[in-house]
């Protein structure tokens, strides 16, 4: 359940099947509580597991796999990241994106902080 103390940070991956990162920085403090991708289209050959992580330290249960079995345009994941995901004023979040699918498609994420 959101309440008036949530906010949002959004970003968008412009492809998730190569290897890389994208970086959001975070405006106030608070706690990372849920992390929601929207996929950009058809992915194949292997999942697409994307790490959460503020500044280089992994978030516990930070991660969202975007499944390449029955993917398509549209799909959502979520994760609730569980600990080491306090964020602080001029902090950044990282999120990685292994780079094992094929395809070439974005992907847009909402981070929920909660201060």
């Amino acid at each position: 359940m959101r309440t008036l103390n949530d906010y949002f940070l959004t970003v968008k991956m412009s492809d998730v099947s190569t290897a890389g990162s994208v970086y959001v920085a975070v405006p106030d403090g608070g706690r990372v509580i849920k992390i929601t991708s929207v996929l950009g289209g058809t992915i194949a050959t292997a999942d697409s597991v994307i790490t959460a992580k503020v500044g280089s330290t992994a978030m516990t249960d930070g991660t969202i796999t975007l499944a390449y079995s029955g993917s398509a345009t549209g799909d959502i994941d979520t994760c609730e990241p569980t600990a080491a995901n306090t964020v602080s004023e001029g902090d950044y979040i990282t999120l990685t994106t292994s780079g094992a699918s094929t395809n070439t498609h974005t992907a847009d994420f909402t981070i929920v902080i909660r201060r």
